[in-house]
C-alpha cells in the first residue's frame, strides 16, 4: 500500500519552496511509517461550508460557553488539517503567543499584541492570515471559552510599551476577526494595598472568563460583567478590606477566585502563608453572591477546573496539585480527591496570564473528576486514566493505556472523555480516543502520526490542546528562536483530522 500524496498545488503556496519541500520529504517518511501500523497524514484543501463531525447540543444557544458533542468519524484514518510555521525567527528571539481557539472555518491564535485567524486546509506562514486584528496593546489575559457564536474575549495593555498597565478588553468575533466591542476597567495595586499602580509591574493581574451572556473581568479591587452582544457593564462587584479578585472561572456558571492577605505581614513569612482564598458562585445576571466557599488555610495556590459541578484544584503544602475538592450546589464541602503524593497528575495552568479555570489534563463530566497516572516506565512507558466519583471521591474507571503510549484526558463530548493516546515508540500511531465511564470502553476517532518537527507541540504539558468539530489541534504558547545561526523551521499550530470529512 502507497502512502497517500500530497497537492501539487498546496491552500497556501509557501514562500521558501526549497524547505518546503525538504519539510514534505519528511512527511512522506513518516506517513510510510504510519501506514503500517494504521495511521497516517495527508493534506486536504479546506471548504468554508463543511462543517466536520460534531455539533452544539441542541439546548445549547449563541450566548452559552460553546459545549460540542464530537461523533465518531466514518474513518479512523487521520489526516493534517491545518499547519502553522514560521522560518523567520532570529536566534534567541521570543515571542508569546497566548491563546489558541478553533470554529468550523478559522484556527485563531494570540500573537504578542495581535489576534490572528488562519484559514483551516492551509499550510500558513505568515502573511497567510485570513483576518488580523492589532489589539493596541499586548495581550496580558484571554480565556480558553468561546460563545455559542464562536466569539470569545481577550485582555490587552493601554499600549504597546513595555509595563504598560493591563486595563482593556475586548470581545472578539473569531470567524472574522471582528472586535464586536472593547472597553477599559479599573486597576488596582499588587498585595493587599489596593492603591492604583504607578506601572504594570505594581498592579494585580486580571483575568477574563465567559459564562452565558456575560464577559467576566476581575481586575483585583473587583469583578465586572459585561453584555456579550452590546459590552455595556451590566453589574460590578468590589471586594473589602485585605481581597482581591483573582481570577475568574467560567464555563456553565461563574466561579470567582478571592485572595484575602492575613493582617500580619510578617516579612519573614513565605507569600502563600500570609494568603488565604475564598471561592463565590457569581449570578451572571446581577453579580450577586449566590454561596461562598472558603479553602483549607496554608494552600499555595487554588484553581477551578470546574464551575458546574464545582471543583477546586489546591496545592496543598506544595507547588503541585495535592487535592481536588468537591462542591455540592450550595458551596459546601461534597468530597476529596486526593493526588497520592504524585501517584496522580492535576496540571492547571500557571504562568504570566491568570487563566484559573484551565486545567488542561483535569477533566470533569458524568459527575466524575478524570486524572492521568504518572508515567510508569519500568517496561515500557504506559500510565492509566482514572475516574473518581464527585461525591466519595473514590475511584471509579480505569482506562490503561497499554504499553508504549500515555493517555491524556483532553474534554468531555456529552458523557464521554475525549482522550488524547500519544505513543512513546514513534512507530505506532498517535490517536484521538473516546472513553465511555459508564461501560470502561475507548473508541477510537482517528489515527495520525506527527513529523519529527511538529512533536515539541503535542504534549500537553507547555502547549495548548483544543479538540473542535472534528479535529485536534497543538499550539505551542510561545515561539523561541534557533539556537544555532541559521534559519530553521518552527512548527507554532499542528491540526489533525479524519479523511472522511470530505467524503460523501
Amino acid at each position: 500500500m502507497q502512502p497517500p500524496t500530497l497537492p501539487s498545488t498546496p491552500p497556501a503556496p509557501p514562500r521558501n519552496k526549497v524547505r518546503r519541500r525538504a519539510l514534505t520529504a519528511l512527511l512522506a517518511v513518516v506517513l510510510a511509517a504510519a501506514v503500517g501500523t494504521g495511521g497516517w497524514l495527508l493534506w486536504r484543501d479546506g471548504d468554508d461550508t463543511d462543517r466536520s463531525p460534531g455539533g452544539q447540543p441542541s439546548a445549547q444557544g449563541r450566548l452559552d460557553v460553546r459545549e460540542t458533542v464530537e461523533k465518531r468519524p466514518a474513518s479512523t484514518t487521520g489526516e493534517m488539517a491545518f499547519r502553522f510555521s514560521v522560518d523567520d525567527m532570529n536566534p534567541g528571539e521570543h515571542v508569546e503567543m497566548p491563546g489558541m481557539w478553533a470554529t468550523g472555518k478559522i484556527l485563531a491564535k494570540g500573537i504578542k499584541g495581535t489576534m490572528a485567524g488562519y484559514r483551516l486546509g492551509t499550510d500558513a506562514e505568515v502573511g497567510d492570515e485570513a483576518w488580523k486584528t492589532a489589539l493596541g496593546g499586548q495581550i496580558c489575559g484571554y480565556t480558553r471559552h468561546v460563545s455559542g457564536d464562536n466569539r470569545t474575549a481577550v485582555l490587552f495593555g493601554e499600549s504597546n510599551r513595555e509595563n504598560a498597565l493591563c486595563n482593556r478588553v475586548a470581545f472578539i468575533d473569531l470567524d472574522d476577526g471582528r472586535k464586536v466591542w472593547e472597553h477599559d476597567f479599573p486597576v488596582s495595586g499588587a498585595g493587599p494595598s489596593q492603591t492604583p499602580p504607578d506601572g504594570a509591574d505594581a498592579q494585580d493581574r486580571p483575568s477574563v472568563t465567559l459564562t452565558h451572556g456575560i464577559v467576566a473581568v476581575t481586575w483585583g479591587g473587583g469583578t465586572i460583567g459585561y453584555d456579550m452582544d452590546r459590552g455595556a457593564k451590566r453589574w460590578s462587584t468590589t471586594v473589602a478590606g485585605r481581597c482581591q479578585d483573582m481570577g475568574a472561572a467560567g464555563g456553565r456558571a461563574l466561579l470567582v477566585r478571592e485572595q484575602c492577605w492575613s493582617a500580619d505581614d510578617n516579612p519573614t513569612a513565605e507569600y502563600w502563608q500570609r494568603v488565604t482564598y475564598n471561592v463565590r458562585k457569581t449570578d451572571p445576571a446581577t453579580g450577586r453572591t449566590l454561596w461562598s466557599y472558603q479553602a483549607p488555610e496554608g494552600i499555595r495556590d487554588l484553581s477551578v477546573p470546574s464551575t458546574e459541578p464545582a471543583v477546586v484544584a489546591v496545592a496543598g503544602g506544595e507547588t503541585e496539585i495535592t487535592e481536588l475538592i468537591s462542591l455540592d450546589g450550595k458551596g459546601k464541602f461534597r468530597s476529596t480527591i486526593r493526588l497520592g503524593d504524585g501517584t496522580y497528575v492535576g496540571e492547571c495552568f500557571y504562568g504570566d496570564y491568570l487563566v484559573v479555570d484551565y486545567c488542561p489534563t483535569i477533566t470533569v463530566g458524568a459527575d466524575q473528576a478524570f486524572l492521568r497516572s504518572k508515567d510508569q516506565p519500568e517496561k515500557q512507558t504506559s500510565n492509566w486514566v482514572i475516574g473518581f466519583d464527585l461525591a466519595t471521591g473514590e475511584t471509579t474507571t480505569k482506562f490503561d493505556s497499554g504499553p508504549g503510549s500515555l493517555l491524556y484526558p483532553v474534554r468531555m463530548s456529552g458523557d464521554r472523555l475525549l482522550a488524547l493516546r500519544l505513543s512513546d515508540d514513534r512507530i505506532a500511531p498517535n490517536a484521538l480516543v473516546a472513553l465511555d465511564p459508564g461501560t470502561g470502553e475507548e473508541t477510537p476517532y482517528f489515527y495520525f502520526g506527527v513529523p519529527l518537527e511538529g512533536e515539541t507541540i503535542t504534549a500537553p504539558e507547555g502547549n495548548d490542546v483544543v479538540v473542535q468539530d472534528g479535529r485536534i489541534f497543538f499550539g505551542a504558547r510561545a515561539a523561541n528562536g534557533p539556537g544555532g545561526t541559521e534559519k530553521e523551521w518552527t512548527y507554532l499550530v499542528l491540526g489533525i483530522g479524519s479523511d472522511a470529512a470530505k467524503k460523501p
